[in-house]
């Protein structure tokens, strides 16, 4: 009787980002190959990460007015030391 191999979406994530053994990455390919429902899900956290990686993210104005600000104050207290 074959072993039935069960792949958490970690085990996917881990996958994607080529973090597993050969060995692993072996049984899960031919888990892949064999059940359409883990296939789908590999397939939704594919999309999920590319549209993370693809995603710019911007600090907001305000954090950048108080980075600006503490900076100022530092190059102040230097300059008074």
């Amino acid at each position: 009787m074959p072993m039935t191999n069960y792949f958490t979406p970690n085990d996917l994530i881990r996958f994607i980002y080529h973090e597993m053994t050969p060995a692993e990455e072996a049984q899960i390919r031919m888990q892949l190959a064999a059940d359409a429902k883990l296939a789908a899900e590999l397939h939704r956290l594919t999309d999920v990460v590319s549209m993370l990686d693809d995603a710019e993210l911007q600090p907001s104005e305000t954090s950048v007015n108080l980075i600006l600000e503490y900076s100022r104050e530092q190059i102040e207290e230097e300059s008074h030391a």
